[in-house]
């Protein structure tokens, strides 16, 4: 839907502008320079603003247009269903019981029967990094959420960096489609000796500059820094997911129980229903 929304975008715009009477040619005849400064300059300057980290992590979420959520409902029906696996065990046999998983989770069995988590390395480090502090004596629900909460606030500022990155380089496009205009239009000025009808096209070519510039910004860039955004909030609930089945079941919830407060956080279109869960809570095997 996101490349075709790119692809409508394009065609409303410039089926319009022929409809109306207009030439392609015209547009076409300066869109190479005129596209080298301001994108040009748009990279350039987003090369600047940004670290090295943030523009690979920035190049990497651009499969957002393919696929703009991080975690489908299959996903959450496995993280549940680990959730419910993890704390069935620690009520039967104990924290302690954990251990062997939360110290060597790519190798742990209860982990391997849920591959999408396992290969989520992230996700995988910030669940057991909590079981470790909770098998060490800490079952404080209060402590233990603060301490969440400010994890998930890091992980989100940091999953927002290319959003942001891109939001960034969205607002200064039609600054810099000004930039190429007022070029354009320092050139028509050198040819002020020329007939009405060359200094017209020139004219018209350097108003291509501040076209391209909003087009791209507001059809193009900004769109997409909003993909990324969603994204990034998608990904971010994976954890917030965890979280709320870990406070719950510290405050005394029952496996089932603690898994369903996290079940009904999720929104509706990831949300297992009551009995979807249930069924598959039921296949899974006893743990040990």
């Amino acid at each position: 839907m996101k490349i075709f929304g790119i692809i409508f975008v394009f065609a409303t715009v410039f089926g319009g502008y022929t409809w109306a009477g207009g030439h392609l040619s015209a547009i076409l005849a300066v869109l190479h320079y005129e596209a080298l400064i301001i994108l040009g300059a748009a990279i350039g300057a987003f090369m600047i603003a940004n670290s090295t980290d943030v523009i690979k992590h920035t190049l990497k979420e651009f499969d957002c247009l393919i696929k703009p959520e991080a975690h489908s409902k299959k996903d959450y029906m496995e993280l549940l269903s680990m959730l419910f696996m993890t704390f069935k065990l620690a009520r039967t046999k104990g924290w302690l019981a954990l251990e062997q998983h939360i110290e060597h989770p790519h190798d742990s069995e209860l982990f391997k029967q849920f591959p999408g988590f396992a290969a989520n390395h992230h996700a995988t480090t910030f669940f057991c990094d909590y079981l470790r502090i909770i098998s060490l004596g800490n079952e404080d629900p209060h402590q233990i959420e603060a301490l969440m909460d400010e994890e998930i606030e890091t992980i989100n500022h940091e999953e927002m960096h290319p959003s942001h990155a891109i939001q960034t380089m969205a607002d200064g496009i039609p600054a810099l489609g000004i930039v190429a205009a007022v070029l354009g239009v320092i050139k028509t000025m050198g040819a002020i000796s020329e007939p009405p009808e060359v200094l017209g096209k020139m004219i018209g070519g350097a108003l291509v500059g501040t076209f391209l510039g909003v087009f791209v910004a507001y059809g193009i860039v900004g769109p997409i820094a909003s993909a990324l955004g969603s994204k990034a909030q998608s990904k971010v609930l994976y954890y917030r997911c965890m979280k709320v089945a870990v406070i719950a079941f510290l405050n005394g919830a029952a496996p089932q129980v603690a898994v369903e407060f996290a079940r009904k956080f999720l929104p509706h279109h990831v949300q297992p229903s009551f009995m979807e869960l249930e069924e598959k809570l039921n296949e899974l095997p006893a743990p040990g």
